[in-house]
């Protein structure tokens, strides 16, 4: 449970987390020209200036008028900013909002929103219990700022981010590849969490077999193992549509890699640079991390395991905020926030290991598991369908662990992200399992 009940502790929690979450969306459209902000670097993503846009409507849509009870302040724009109704291939098309318009709306609600936020009782109502409300927009614009950090990675042309490396490990690497993982049951999701979303509630109870399950994520060195062996050439390593997709497309490693003169390279951010050996494997679809599993003799986590991995705890029997305990992360426990615009090298961050001893469970990369994305028993959508309910079914697999470039606010030891098993994009990586 979060240890945070107080109504100001709550209403200064959600303060500093909007605050925080502006100041990284300032940062990621400031850093661009305002034709980069509204073109369109691939058709898979939004021009930059839609996303500024839509945070500020998200934001308007439940605080002002849901909470506050205000009308629309422009009518007009609804539809625009409204992610069901125009595909992310057609927004470009759209009238949006130019640069200086938007961002001038955004902060227009931002400040109505903190005279709200100064006056309103964190109670009354499900919405307002606890400053739900607040902390699902802190949330929604922190994976609109990493949904944009992807854009940024699309995006060709000079660097135009920077950040410090993460350190290399300061502790000798796990003694084992992989630990085991006690047959047993354990409460998998939340009911007290006051921020989490519908699709992580309500708290239940799985019963798993024993299960065997990496200390750290596959790295690229391991990966191109697989690659040499002529793993994306030889087709019973792979899903049917995993294979029909890597042919159609010419895929041959992971996206953003290239060869040259004998070395593989990569593109991150705008730098070529050599792959790393030793840094978790990223920008991999659910077809690559499962064909990879297939290979190396093992199979992907369910998502239940990857949880029960990365929160039981076998001394108590009861299940953890994060695999290092309740306390809110902090920089010693996981690469997160986008302070770094990589993974840290596999082995990292021992301090935030999980009592059974597997680490970087939190962080540098999401990890796909071989769960579908289906609601938990007793699911109910809140405070909309179009969240969670509408995503559920076998078209979409869980990830799980957030990335360096999700911020703490929207990555906990429950939280689900989902994708199309195709993507490569998003900051994916994987770690693998196999039975007891």
């Amino acid at each position: 449970m979060h240890p945070e009940t107080d109504p100001e502790r709550l209403r200064e929690r959600a303060v500093a987390a909007l605050t925080t979450a502006r100041a990284r969306t300032a940062a990621l459209t400031d850093a661009v020209s305002d034709h980069d902000l509204t073109a369109q670097h691939s058709p898979l993503m939004s021009p930059l200036v839609w996303d500024l846009a839509h945070i500020g409507n998200m934001e308007e849509l439940w605080l002002l008028r849901h909470v506050a009870g205000h009308e629309s302040m422009h009518p007009e724009i609804d539809p625009l900013y409204d992610a069901f109704e125009h595909p992310r291939a057609e927004r470009p098309k759209l009238p949006l909002l130019g640069p200086r318009e938007a961002r001038r709306y955004a902060a227009e609600v931002r400040g109505r929103v903190f005279d709200l936020l100064e006056r309103t009782p964190l109670e009354g109502t499900s919405l307002l219990d606890r400053g739900y409300v607040f902390g699902m927009i802190a949330q929604h614009e922190q994976q609109h700022d990493e949904t944009m950090l992807i854009t940024h990675q699309l995006r060709r042309g000079a660097p135009v981010l920077t950040a410090p490396d993460p350190q290399p490990p300061t502790a000798p690497p796990p003694p084992a590849s992989e630990v085991l993982v006690a047959a047993g049951p354990f409460t998998m999701g939340t009911s007290a969490e006051p921020w989490s979303l519908d699709n992580e509630r309500p708290a239940h109870v799985r019963d798993l077999p024993a299960f065997h399950i990496d200390t750290v994520p596959v790295t690229n060195g391991a990966y191109r193992a697989f690659m040499a062996d002529g793993g994306y050439r030889e087709p019973r390593w792979w899903a049917p549509e995993g294979w029909k997709q890597i042919r159609s497309h010419s895929i041959e490693a992971p996206l953003f890699w290239h060869r040259e003169g004998g070395q593989w390279l990569r593109r991150r951010f705008g730098v070529i640079e050599p792959v790393p050996d030793g840094e978790p494997v990223l920008h991999v679809s659910w077809y690559e991390a499962d064909a990879y599993a297939r290979w190396a003799g093992r199979r992907l986590p369910t998502e239940a395991e990857w949880e029960k991995a990365a929160r039981h705890d076998p001394a108590t029997g009861r299940s953890r905020r994060y695999p290092w305990g309740d306390a809110d992360p902090t920089p010693a426990h996981a690469n997160l926030g986008q302070r770094h615009l990589r993974p840290a090298p596999a082995g990292g961050y021992p301090a935030g290991a999980s009592p059974l001893g597997v680490r970087q469970l939190i962080g540098d990369v999401w990890e796909w598991t071989a769960s579908d994305f289906l609601p938990y028993p007793g699911f109910r959508a809140f405070p909309y369908r179009e969240y969670s309910e509408v995503f559920f079914g076998p078209e979409h697999k869980v990830l799980r662990g957030g990335s360096f470039a999700v911020d703490p606010v929207a990555c906990r030891g429950t939280f689900r992200n989902w994708d199309l098993p195709v993507r490569r994009q998003i900051f994916s990586g994987f770690r693998t399992a196999r039975d007891a």
